[in-house]
C-alpha cells in the first residue's frame, strides 16, 4: 500500500487503508506486536501525508485519525483477548485437575478382562461434565459404574462427584450391587438440592471374567459383541434412576415392596473368551447427524472389529464425531470390557 501511495499520490485516498495493519494485528498478535504495528502504521501515515509538502489536507487528517482510532481500539481488543485467553487457560487447568479427581484413569487390566474408557465433552472449554464412570478392582471382583447426570453445568459435575465418591467408598467391600446403589441413593438424598437424577449401570465382573452381573437404573442397555455379532442386552429393570428414591413405592405407596424405586433385580451375563461389552451414555446412542439420524451403534464397524479396547474406543469415538459432523450436543462416556482369550 505504501508503494502504491508513493506512485499514485496520496490524493487518491489510500492512507486510511493503513488501518488494516493494526486491525489484523489485534486479531492474531499479542499486545506488544499490536503496539509495534500501530506505531509503524501511524508513522507511515504521517510520512506519506507530508513527503511531498508539509501541508496536511483534510483527507490526510481523516486518514490519520482513522488509523489512530483503529490502533487504539486494537490495543484495547488485544488486551481483552489476552486476558480472556489467560482466564481460559486457567479454566482448562482447573478442569484438568478436576478430571484427574473425578474421572481417574481406570486399570487397563483386571483379572481376566481388559478395560478402556473414553469421555467426550460437549462443552468446548471443559473436559468433564455430567457423565461419569469408575472401575474398582476389588479382591473378589472388578466393580464398575457408568452413569449420566440429568442436566448440565456445574450442578451436574457436583452430582457426578457425589455419585463417584459414594461408589468409591462402598464398592471395594460390597459384593451386593443393591447395597452399592442404596448407599449412593442415601448420599444423593443428603447432597441433592435440586430435582436431579442419575441414570446408571452398576456391575461387577467375576475374577475369571466369565460372568458380569449388572444392575440397571434407567440407563441405556449395554452392547454385547461376540461371534454372533453385536446385540443390545435388555437387562432386567433395576429400578428408577438414582436420586428418585422419594418416588419409590409399590401399589400401596412409597417405600412399599415391589415399587419401582426398590433396588430391583440384577442380571448375570455370561461372556466367552474374546467377547466384549460396551457400556455408554446417551451422548453416544442419541448422537444425531445433520439430517437428524441417530448414530447406528449396533451397525458401527468400529465396535465389531477385533482389537485392543483402547483402539476400539478410539475408532468408535471418531465414528461418532464423523456421524454428527460437529461438536456433540451432549457429553458421551464409554466403557469397554473384553474378556481375554481362553
Amino acid at each position: 500500500m505504501t508503494v502504491i501511495d508513493l506512485v499514485v499520490g496520496h490524493s487518491v485516498g489510500l492512507l486510511a487503508l493503513l488501518s488494516l495493519g493494526p486491525a489484523f494485528a489485534a486479531v492474531v498478535g499479542g499486545i506488544r506486536r499490536m503496539i509495534i504495528v500501530s506505531c509503524l502504521a501511524l508513522a507511515l501515515c504521517a510520512f506519506l501525508a507530508t513527503y511531498k509538502d508539509l501541508v496536511i489536507g483534510t483527507d490526510d487528517q481523516l486518514a490519520f485519525v482513522t488509523v489512530l482510532g483503529v490502533s487504539v481500539a486494537g490495543v484495547i481488543a488485544s488486551t481483552l483477548r489476552q486476558r480472556q485467553e489467560r482466564e481460559l487457560a486457567g479454566v482448562r487447568t482447573v478442569a484438568e485437575a478436576a478430571q484427574q479427581v473425578l474421572l481417574r484413569p481406570v486399570p487397563a487390566e483386571s483379572g481376566a478382562v481388559r478395560i478402556a474408557v473414553r469421555y467426550i465433552s460437549a462443552t468446548s472449554r471443559a473436559t468433564i461434565g455430567g457423565d461419569l464412570y469408575e472401575v474398582i478392582a476389588a479382591a473378589d471382583a472388578t466393580r464398575f459404574i457408568i452413569g449420566d447426570v440429568q442436566g448440565k453445568g456445574l450442578e451436574a459435575v457436583k452430582t457426578a462427584s457425589t455419585v463417584l465418591g459414594a461408589f468409591r467408598e462402598v464398592a471395594p467391600d460390597a459384593s451386593d450391587l443393591a447395597v452399592i446403589t442404596t448407599r449412593i441413593e442415601a448420599t444423593l438424598a443428603r447432597e441433592l438440592t435440586q430435582e436431579q437424577f442419575v441414570t446408571a449401570i452398576v456391575g461387577q465382573i467375576s475374577t475369571d471374567g466369565s460372568k458380569v452381573e449388572l444392575l440397571n437404573r434407567g440407563h441405556p442397555p449395554p452392547l454385547l459383541v461376540n461371534g454372533a455379532g453385536p446385540r443390545l442386552l435388555e437387562a432386567a429393570e433395576g429400578g428408577l434412576p438414582l436420586g428418585l428414591a422419594e418416588f419409590a413405592g409399590g401399589p400401596g405407596g412409597p417405600g412399599e415392596p415391589g415399587g419401582p424405586g426398590q433396588p430391583g433385580r440384577t442380571s448375570v451375563i455370561e461372556i466367552g473368551p474374546g467377547d466384549r461389552i460396551l457400556f455408554y451414555t446417551d451422548g453416544v446412542s442419541e448422537a444425531r447427524s445433520r439430517a437428524g439420524e441417530f448414530f447406528p451403534l449396533t451397525r458401527c464397524r468400529a465396535i465389531s472389529e477385533a482389537g485392543e479396547p483402547d483402539q476400539i474406543l478410539d475408532a468408535l469415538s471418531a465414528a461418532v464425531l464423523r456421524h454428527v459432523g460437529h461438536a456433540l450436543d451432549d457429553d458421551a462416556a464409554m466403557l469397554l470390557i473384553r474378556r481375554g482369550p481362553a
